[in-house]
């Protein structure tokens, strides 16, 4: 253990006691970082990382609603506005029931090195609800995002902070929050991205998660000259991420075999086609079923509450949530052949798997940089708005791409050991905090 890190781990968890989500999360960063800030002063001297793991504003409100029965129900709404140096805040809004201040906490801290890593201007946030939109009917969905929206309005705005979907946050409620900003401050502004085609939403934006994830991933194998042609894939979740980085690496000539949900994983054999995917969008998106019902419909086998790193891979890409590959499941997927993990959650790995992934030399795309695909083309639906103007579908993807390949090459620049090979995790934790340190520091004590 580095006692520098240590020292400044004990004051962070002075300071937020209890948070533990928010501790993993500055502390990986910190074991990145703190050598690096040894090596230049000027930034230790400034406090610039003790400075970026406090948020600049924290907001957190009630929110009662009314549903079908006529009953009031009241939820806790939160915003993070963590940095503002590069950009005004930017980042996901999440309705689920986990949703707490540590959870929020880290989310934001992340998103600030990850929309750095874009080189767009934008800096981090995050906010949400401990809101379960699960079981709940298209009317009481439109009451609770009426209500939320209704304080958040008031904290939010195209130049201060801009949101977005997360989990529990599709269309349907980018869709109704984005009315009631307009019903209430009566102007049509690009305050929320995911926002639907015909009203000023980009092409790209519902798949640019799942798609980067794959890109970086790619651009991981092409350092040692492999593609995903004939690569066996697992994939954790089935929403919007997880579908299409299943369609993007079945379209790269790969073969995913798991997806899963809260309740278990399924296991396909043969490979989720285009065909089932299809049917899975449709389950999901539209249905809003259990992945349990595919293993009925196509006869696979089905795991009841289990995670689906124990089916053997190539490539692993978590897509589901926080903390959801521990060590063992890390040494597991080692063990059964994988040497490529792109990240398309939030920190889907513990710190335990991490270090056993960079032990073994496993090409491993950490997910401020592998899943920075989301944000960036948020980026640049901001960019339509802010000109009024649609970008067609293939020029939108061949700037994601461009992202993601710069991404990279970031990492590599930062996270280049002396034997040629690159550790991910140091390169996008550097690579992210130059750019935002450099602003901070020309910016003043603010």
């Amino acid at each position: 253990m580095d006692p520098r890190v240590e020292k400044f781990m004990a004051g962070i968890t002075a300071k937020n006691p209890g948070e533990v989500e928010f501790h993993q999360a500055v502390r990986e960063v910190a074991e990145s970082l703190i050598p690096f800030i040894e090596e230049n002063p000027r930034y230790k001297h400034a406090k610039i990382l003790e400075r970026i793991a406090e948020p600049e504003r924290i907001v957190l409100f009630r929110v009662p609603w009314i549903d079908d029965k006529g009953e009031i129900q009241i939820n806790k709404g939160y915003r993070i506005e963590m940095n503002s140096a590069i950009g005004p805040y930017k980042g996901g809004i999440r309705f689920h029931p986990t949703v707490n201040l540590s959870i929020l906490k880290f989310l934001a801290f992340e998103q600030v090195f990850k929309n750095s890593l874009t080189t767009l201007p934008m800096g981090g946030g995050k906010g949400g609800s401990d809101f379960d939109p699960k079981g709940k009917t298209d009317n009481e969905v439109m009451k609770f995002c009426q209500s939320f929206m209704t304080e958040l309005s008031r904290h939010i705005g195209p130049e201060t902070d801009i949101p977005a979907g997360d989990i529990g946050v599709g269309g349907r409620e980018i869709g109704y929050m984005f009315g009631q900003y307009k019903r209430l401050r009566n102007e049509f502004t690009g305050v929320l991205t995911g926002k639907g085609r015909e009203w000023g939403g980009s092409l790209i934006r519902p798949e640019a998660t799942g798609y980067g994830c794959v890109y970086f991933a790619q651009a991981m194998l092409q350092t040692r000259d492999d593609t995903f042609d004939g690569k066996t894939v697992a994939i954790s979740g089935s929403g919007n991420v997880a579908q299409f980085a299943t369609e993007k690496a079945t379209s790269l000539g790969a073969k995913v075999v798991t997806l899963s949900d809260s309740n278990g994983f399924i296991y396909d054999p043969a490979g989720i086609d285009p065909e089932k995917l299809e049917w899975v969008m449709e389950l999901k998106n539209i249905k809003r079923g259990r992945m349990s019902e595919y293993a009925e419909k196509f006869g696979v086998e089905y795991y009841q509450g289990q995670r689906p790193w124990s089916a053997k891979c190539d490539i692993a890409l978590p897509c589901a949530t926080e903390n959801e590959i521990t060590k063992e499941d890390a040494e597991t997927l080692i063990k059964n052949g994988c040497f490529v993990v792109s990240e398309g959650a939030n920190m889907p790995s513990t710190t335990d798997a991490v270090e056993a992934f960079l032990h073994h030399g496993i090409l491993y795309g950490p997910g401020k940089a592998a899943n920075a695909g989301g944000v960036a083309v948020s980026g640049l639906e901001m960019t339509q708005n802010a000109m009024r103007i649609s970008w067609q579908r293939e020029e939108v993807d061949a700037k994601l791409q461009q992202i993601m390949k710069n991404i990279h090459e970031t990492c590599v620049r930062f996270g280049q050991n002396e034997d040629g090979s690159v550790n991910y995790v140091r390169g996008a934790n550097i690579g992210g905090f130059v750019k935002v340190a450099e602003a901070m520091l020309a910016q003043g004590a603010v």
